[in-house]
């Protein structure tokens, strides 16, 4: 325990003061100063809540609805038809042209031998009954106002067409050159464009379903559709059947004639039953089959309400379709029967008068080969210039 005098010291160390003059007194604390008085609060005063005088609403003046006058309907306008496509009146006219055209062929006749102007020779395409009658032309119908120029063939092969020879682009531009020369040779039949693309290809092999026969893929089928758009034209799609039948390749191809710029050709060279490898021999349709080709043509007409179809028939020999008499024309379904021979030009010719005018169907089609229609013995391919001296006027012309 620390002595009395030592805490004492000590006590002033811990309050902070030092020892001056040895007096406590030094260490005395400074007065702490009384808190200040704290006013009293002021009272609260509450006003009276003023009264909130709401003024009365307006009155509602609902207006009378103003009479409705209903405008009188207009007729309803008729079906616009693509540019190529002439109305009922001017394809009357334009058949009324064409007979007129081989009755002024009548009175100044070719002079030569018949030989060579077998296609030419007005008298005996008028002796076979050509532009006799004057048949019912549906509306929309493409013929014969206008002339169908068709490039033929398929991409797979260069062999098949110019379709396949040349790259797309290049051979569009021959296209438009083809059909420029044929707007230029025959200004009264402006010409309607037409990829003509085989969509079912005979082949020498069976396949997977014995049919010897090939189906182009959708793709394909709409590439070809895609640059006959591209054309300002129409699509044929050309079938060689092999050992199948009309009936299941056409359903195959239904989607694409439903459409109203989508027509139909069918090879009977191709056709060859149910024993036969399309190559080994020339093949063969009968007038019931063209007529089966027509009537689903002539469904789709009614069903889609679509313009009439071209339907377009291959043909170099007699024996190529059959009972040709029997081929019953209808006007929801325009028939070509197209001579589709390749060689000299007089040979070509006599081949259109014994398969074409010898035998009248309905229009007249003549086929042209870049290559196989010439030759060093001095052949050419004929020309739209040639093809206008014929008798009937060829109205579809293709191109392979």
């Amino acid at each position: 325990m620390l002595p009395p005098q030592k805490s004492k010291w000590l006590a002033m160390l811990l309050l902070g003061c030092g020892a001056s003059n040895n007096t406590p007194s030094a260490c005395a604390r400074e007065p702490v100063p009384a808190p200040a008085p704290v006013p009293a609060p002021a009272p609260v005063v509450v006003a009276e809540p003023v009264a909130v005088i709401e003024p009365a609403p307006a009155p509602v003046v609902v207006a009378e609805p103003a009479p409705v006058i209903e405008p009188e309907p207009e007729p309803e306008p008729e079906p616009a038809r693509p540019p190529f496509l002439p109305s009922p009146e001017r394809s009357a006219e334009c058949a009324r042209a064409l007979a007129e055209r081989l009755q002024e062929g009548l009175n100044t006749p070719p002079k030569g031998r018949s030989y060579y102007l077998s296609a030419r020779d007005p008298v005996f395409a008028k002796k076979m009954g050509w532009h006799d009658e004057a048949r019912e032309i549906a509306p929309g119908s493409l013929l014969p106002c206008k002339r169908i120029v068709a490039f033929y063939g398929n991409p797979n092969s260069s062999k098949m067409g110019v379709l396949g020879e040349y790259r797309p682009q290049e051979m569009l531009r021959r296209f438009r050159e083809q059909v420029a020369a044929w707007n230029r040779a025959d200004p009264e039949h402006p010409v309607v464009p037409a990829i003509q693309l085989i969509a079912v290809v005979a082949q020498g092999y069976a396949g997977a379903d014995g049919m010897y026969r090939k189906r182009m893929p959708p793709e394909m089928i709409e590439k070809a559709y895609g640059w006959a758009q591209e054309s300002g034209g129409i699509l044929i799609l050309d079938v060689q059947l092999g050992r199948s039948n009309l009936k299941d390749e056409l359903e195959y191809l239904r989607p694409y004639l439903a459409r109203p710029d989508v027509h139909l050709a069918i090879d009977p060279e191709f056709a060859v039953g149910r024993e036969g490898i399309p190559g080994d021999r020339v093949g063969t349709m009968t007038a019931e089959q063209v007529n089966e080709a027509a009537d689903f043509l002539g469904a789709l007409v009614h069903e889609y309400d679509l313009p009439p179809k071209v339907l377009v028939v291959h043909r170099f020999t007699k024996e190529m379709v059959t009972d040709v008499e029997q081929i019953k024309l209808r006007p929801d379904v325009q028939i070509v029967m197209d001579m589709d021979g390749w060689g000299p030009p007089a040979g070509k010719r006599d081949t259109y008068r014994d398969v074409i005018v010898a035998e009248p169907v309905e229009y007249p089609g003549f086929k042209v080969f870049y290559h196989h229609d010439k030759s060093g013995d001095g052949w050419r391919a004929l020309k739209p210039r040639d093809l206008m001296k014929f008798y009937p006027l060829p109205l579809y012309v293709q191109y392979q």
